[in-house]
Order: C-alpha cells, then sequence, then structure tokens
C-alpha cells in the first residue's frame, strides 16, 4: 500500500464507522457528531471497554441523520448527490463534489453518516509523514507525485475485507480532507490531476475545504470558479451551526450524562449552554469542547467550594474556556460604521466643548471602531475599500462627504510605502473608520432626526478593476513576449502605436487584445 492510503475501515478517522454499527444502542454516547469532534470527556468504563475491542478510538458514536445538527437541506443536496453518482446502472465517471463551509459546520461527520447508511465504502487521502533521512538510498516521492498516484489508482481497487467484517460493497467514494502543502502555492498542480482523474475516474471524488473567517477561502485558491465550471463540479456550501440547533445537541449531552453520572456531575444551567454556543460561532466541534472543560470545572467546584462562590467561579470559568473570537459579518460590520449609531449625552457625563467649538461635539459612540474592524477579521485596506465604496449613500451633506472623503484619503496614504505598511495599517483603519463616522454631521447625536434607512451595500468596484488589470498584464506578457517590455510599458507605449499599424505577421489573439486595450476612445466633456 502506497503511503498517504487510508482505508478508511482501519483509520480512526472512519468515515464508515462499520464497526460501530454493530454496536447495540445501550452502549452508545449521545449522538451527535463522529469521532473526531468527540471530546474526551464523557467517560464511561463499559463503553470505552465495547468501543476500544471493536473500533480502536475510545469515543465514537453511533449517529444517524436526525442527529445531525445540520440543516436538513444540506443534508438532502449531499445525500442526492451520492445516490445519483453511485446507483447501479448508471456510470457517473469522475464526478466530483466539492463541500465548503466554515470549520465546524458538519461537512465530514454529514459524509460520515450518509456513506454508512448508504453502505459505501470511503477511501480517504491522509498526507504521508517522511521520517526517512536526507542521504538514503530509497527513492524520493514528493507528495504531489504520490498524492497523484493515489487519486488515480484509487477508484480501480476495492478496498480490503478485514476480519470479521462483512463484504466488502462495490460502492466506493474517495475522500479529499487534507491537501499537499504544495497546492498551497501551485493550485495548477492540483487541477491537472483533477482534469485527469475527471477523464479516468470510476467512482465519485469528494473534496472537504474549510474557509477562514477572514473570507479567503481555501476552496477560492485551490478550487476556482473556472475550474469548477470547467470539471462540472458540484459545490455545496455548509452554514455554520444555527444556535437553536447547537443548543439542543449541548442539552442532549448534557442530559445523558447527566442520568449516566449518578449524580456525580453537576448540568451547567441554560445561560452557561447559552454562553457557550455565543462563544462557539457557530462550530459545534469548539462548543463541545467547551462544554468538556465546563464539565470538569463544575466537578471540581461543587467538590471543594461553596455554593456561592461556586455560582460567580463557574460563570468567569465558563467565559474564560468559551471566550472565542467572536467574528462580524462583513455587511453588519460595514453598517456598525456607516449608520453611525450613539449614545444618548445624559447617559454619560463628558466635558462640554467651548462655544466657538460646539460644530465638533459628538456623542459618544456605541461601539468601537477599531474593535469591529479586527472582528470582521478583514484587512485594513480591503475594510477602507467598501467604505469607499459605500459611504456616500449614508450622508445628506456635501460638506461632510468632502470631510470624510479626506479621511479615507489620510487613511489610503498611511499605507502607500510598502516598508511601513504593515506597521500602519491598523492606524488606517482607525483614521477611515473613525473620520467617516466623526464627517456625518448629521449622526452627531444619539436623538438626531436625520433617518437613513436601509442602504444596500456593493462590493468595491475596484476588485473588479484589479482583477481586469491583472488579466490584461497577464494576457499582454504572453501575447507579446517578444518584444521584451513591461506589461505597463506595452499598454500605455507599444499597443496604442501597433493599433494604428495594419501588420499581417500579427495573431488573431494579438489582434483581439489590441482591439481591446490598444485603441483609447476620445471623449469630449461639455463644459471643458
Amino acid at each position: 500500500m502506497c503511503p498517504g492510503w487510508t482505508n478508511t475501515r482501519l483509520a480512526p478517522r472512519s468515515a464508515t464507522l462499520s464497526p460501530l454499527a454493530r454496536l447495540p444502542p445501550a452502549c452508545c454516547t449521545p449522538p451527535l457528531f463522529s469521532g473526531r469532534f468527540m471530546p474526551r470527556v464523557f467517560q464511561h468504563r463499559a463503553l470505552n471497554r465495547c468501543l476500544r475491542q471493536t473500533s480502536g478510538y475510545p469515543f465514537a458514536p453511533f449517529i444517524v441523520q436526525g442527529d445531525l445538527a445540520v440543516h436538513k437541506k444540506k443534508i438532502e443536496e449531499v445525500e442526492t448527490w451520492l445516490k445519483l453518482h453511485t446507483c447501479n446502472g448508471l456510470e457517473k465517471a469522475g464526478a466530483i463534489l466539492l463541500l465548503t463551509g466554515p470549520s465546524g459546520c458538519g461537512k465530514t461527520a454529514t459524509l460520515q453518516v450518509l456513506t454508512r447508511e448508504l453502505g459505501y465504502q470511503v477511501q480517504e487521502w491522509s498526507n504521508p509523514c517522511s521520517v526517512s533521512e536526507f542521504n538514503t538510498e530509497q527513492s524520493y516521492l514528493s507528495q504531489i507525485a504520490v498524492f497523484q498516484e493515489f487519486l488515480l489508482r484509487a477508484h480501480k481497487y476495492n478496498c480490503l475485507q478485514m476480519l470479521g467484517e462483512s463484504h466488502a460493497s462495490a460502492k466506493k467514494i474517495i475522500l479529499i480532507e487534507e491537501f499537499p502543502n504544495q497546492f498551497y502555492r501551485r493550485p495548477t498542480c492540483l487541477h491537472d490531476i483533477l482534469r485527469r482523474f475527471v477523464r479516468t475516474g470510476r467512482c465519485p471524488l469528494v473534496l472537504i475545504v474549510s474557509d477562514s473567517l477572514s473570507g479567503d477561502g481555501n476552496s477560492r485558491l485551490l478550487i476556482p470558479k473556472d475550474i469548477q465550471e470547467e470539471l462540472g463540479i458540484c459545490n455545496i456550501s455548509f452554514n455554520p451551526v444555527a444556535p437553536t440547533s447547537m443548543m439542543k445537541v449541548l442539552n442532549r449531552i448534557v442530559t445523558h450524562e447527566a442520568s449516566k453520572s449518578g449524580g456525580r456531575i453537576s448540568i451547567p444551567n441554560k445561560a452557561t449552554l447559552e454562553l457557550l454556543c455565543t462563544g462557539s460561532s457557530g462550530d459545534i466541534r469548539n462548543a463541545i469542547n467547551n462544554l468538556q472543560f465546563s464539565f470538569t470545572v463544575i466537578e471540581l467546584l461543587t467538590r471543594s467550594k461553596s455554593k456561592s462562590a461556586k455560582a460567580s467561579d463557574k460563570q468567569d470559568d465558563t467565559q474564560a474556556v468559551g471566550g472565542r473570537d467572536v467574528s462580524l459579518f462583513l455587511f453588519r460590520a460595514l453598517g456598525k460604521i456607516l449608520y453611525c449609531k450613539r449614545q444618548s449625552s445624559g447617559e454619560t457625563w463628558e466635558p462640554r466643548l467651548p462655544a466657538h467649538l460646539s460644530r465638533h461635539h459628538r456623542d459618544m459612540l456605541l461601539v468601537e471602531p477599531e474593535l469591529v474592524v479586527e472582528k470582521s477579521h478583514m484587512s485594513a485596506e480591503l475594510f477602507n475599500l467598501y467604505l469607499q465604496q459605500n459611504y456616500i449613500d449614508f450622508f445628506s451633506d456635501i460638506d461632510d462627504v468632502a470631510q470624510a472623503s479626506e479621511y479615507l484619503s489620510d487613511a489610503d496614504f498611511l499605507t502607500a510605502d510598502w516598508n511601513t505598511q504593515a506597521t500602519m495599517r491598523d492606524y488606517s483603519s482607525s483614521v477611515a473608520t473613525r473620520g467617516v463616522m466623526y464627517a456625518n454631521s448629521a449622526r452627531a447625536r444619539a436623538d438626531s432626526q436625520a433617518f437613513v434607512g436601509f442602504r444596500p451595500l456593493h462590493k468595491p468596484h475596484w476588485l473588479l478593476i484589479h482583477k481586469k488589470h491583472r488579466e490584461n498584464c497577464q494576457a499582454a506578457r504572453s501575447l507579446f513576449v517578444s518584444f521584451c517590455l513591461t506589461p505597463v510599458s506595452l499598454q500605455t507605449e507599444l499597443l496604442p502605436y501597433l493599433a494604428h499599424l495594419t501588420n499581417p505577421m500579427r495573431n488573431q489573439g494579438q489582434i483581439t487584445f489590441i482591439q481591446d486595450v490598444g485603441q483609447l476612445p476620445l471623449k469630449t466633456y461639455s463644459g471643458r
């Protein structure tokens, strides 16, 4: 077996969970998620002994579709795709499914449950770990080469039938959740391998990619939209777990463990569970891990502290273990800046400005702009771009617009020098956000009568223009490589000149590009 090949009937992260399927329901933990998500807090000797004898992984639960904290529509979409591309008598060679979403939203767990219930074999790729010496006589294969060998050969053979297992199913799915690091630097290598798999593959392929909080998802880097359209990849995006679903899961855990413990542990109250749900930001894995510490803390407090001390310390400790960074949705973060809500001056005492400076008086803000930008998980430059695109609709005075534009210009100037860009980013976002909020004189008071109403927010036009600029630069460099000029010189000097010539030596691609870029329209404006 080649490095990186993982038969999931043997792996701890088994997607089929076939050994657990033979367990009686009484021996199983409360149905929640797969073993990789289950914390080690809920330990019962009988359960541990039973699970160790069967699967070798002591805390993998037995679950069904109804126990998943995932939206039913997403489960149905994945199940429909699996049945469509693995049904008998219908060959769907080289079909690829891409599951995306934030960490802890149930992507892997959903696939594990569905493949087990449908009776599919899952063969999963695991990144190989090389422990050989540098000066070795053994031949070396890169991770990309091993990955390509696995993907292009895994569909040819069935999984091995181990002792005590039922007959291996003819339906098989290949699962890729760990990608070699080289693909993040050279995603084109992955694209070439997937193209070959689509042509020669005999079984479906499932790719699971977790997105980051900053919005720069790995799926966009590894498998962009154009590759998805080219290879016919079906993309199913998972959302963070809803608070209501997460609350049901945590309540199920708490109730089950309290009944099994025989009163040896205390049950967290509803406020504690709500705090865990809020702090997890839709990540159920994080919520269950925090619940593990919550159980441990409560058990210790029950033994050593009084009831009054226990109540206060329990809340503080729960906040500590559940204190994950809470992100803000992008447009919600923009709304906090653009709508500029303030506190009433009667609620807080603050010194008054003299009469000749009274126009600069502003009531205290309800939010801290720097904290809003931090929770948006965006760079200062990108957040400033969104402000520049949308701030005008929230102003009613042209003088305020002019003042806000000056602050935005100052913010751009702070990050203009690449030597100090990393240091000045925080200052740039602070100047931009506070400048826009201060310049809006119509919202200077908390009791201001100015009503903006709902305003739709749009992404910056700069992003589309910058993308078009990069594409033009790459096209100019490839089409006119013989001129040995920079892309800027090609588009501003050479191409406008070639547009006035008729050279039959140019190919059709060069002619089309010159017509698009080389000809500058001459427009006349009245009043100039």
